[in-house]
């Protein structure tokens, strides 16, 4: 593969981040290791992919502190229309706490009856909020429709990238398994290759694309062990495991599928470093068979390998 060919593989990095990087380029949880900065905060500012994409703890942390916040505004507003403005079973309230549960129920729609508005500016700061909780809640399920429907996989990856007995020969080979119990389909995988090469004088990174014994599968029930045959024509061949720390190598790994549930298609990333690529080793069996007589696979055991010399 020439180098203008292999410049085309680097899965949109660029020739000027992949010559800079001194780091890894894709993280193990499928981010990226590039920063952007000096972009305008209001053009950078993305509220709603944020609420998507945070995790549930924190989504449900901003859901509860947004609500509560929204509460003690309102009802510091109910406090300063003044002590008239609001009735309680036909007295006055001046109360903070009382301000704000009658802030509550009129967020709520709820209404018990024994708190209401007196004033005109209370009456119109109820009106208000009545508008507000509504657009609120309906905004508020809306994320949480979307948040459940959005389609996400979660792919367990070996922790190594083994260089292993393969067929006579060797072969690079990594561990994947579905974490979820749903059921992926149309599975396809790309493996490249990262590595600094010497040009003339100057030392450049180049990507390759790495042949795999299978590179789609119909069906993703189970663990399927990705194989790199490292035979006459992969940019392995002559790599010992000096050279491939030597040269930065990194192995780049982007998978995706449909997801049979939502129909939709799912995708994942992770990378393999020069230090978690193990010379000379084979993965544990994780099979088993269960007392009815299925397949058993022990995922526990997704990372085990033990050695096995390289002919």
């Amino acid at each position: 593969m020439n180098g203008d060919r292999a410049d085309l593989q680097d899965l949109g990095f660029g020739s000027r981040i992949a010559q800079r990087s001194r780091r890894r380029l894709l993280n193990r949880d499928g981010t990226f290791n590039v920063e952007r900065k000096r972009l305008p905060f209001l053009r950078s500012l993305s509220p709603y992919h944020a609420l998507l994409t945070i995790s549930w703890p924190r989504f449900y942390a901003l859901l509860v502190g947004s609500y509560l916040l929204f509460n003690v505004l309102f009802a510091g507003g109910y406090y300063l229309c003044g002590s008239g403005a609001l009735t309680v079973d036909g007295g006055e309230s001046g109360r903070f706490l009382e301000d704000f549960f009658f802030s509550i129920q009129t967020s709520t729609t709820i209404g018990y009856g024994r708190v209401a508005p007196v004033s005109t500016p209370a009456n119109v700061l109820a009106a208000t909020e009545a508008l507000a909780g509504l657009l609120g809640f309906a905004l508020a399920t809306s994320l949480m429709f979307a948040r459940f429907s959005n389609p996400d996989t979660r792919i367990l990856y070996s922790r190594n990238a083994l260089v292993a007995p393969y067929r006579g020969g060797s072969g690079l080979m990594f561990r994947i398994a579905n974490e979820r119990n749903n059921e992926l389909i149309q599975v396809g995988v790309q493996v490249l290759l990262s590595r600094v090469e010497k040009e003339g004088n100057a030392s450049v990174r180049r990507f390759h694309r790495l042949r795999l014994e299978r590179d789609e599968v119909t069906f993703f029930p189970l663990t399927w062990t990705i194989v790199h045959p490292i035979d006459g024509h992969s940019p392995l061949r002559k790599m010992g495991e000096e050279e491939f720390r030597a040269a930065e190598s990194e192995i780049l790994v982007l998978l995706s599928g449909v997801d049979e549930t939502s129909s939709q298609t799912v995708h994942s990333r992770s990378s393999y470093k020069a230090d978690e690529v193990v010379w000379g080793a084979k993965f544990s069996d994780i099979f088993g068979e269960g007392s009815d007589g299925a397949v058993v696979v022990d995922l526990h055991r997704i990372h085990e390998y033990e050695r096995a010399p390289l002919e």
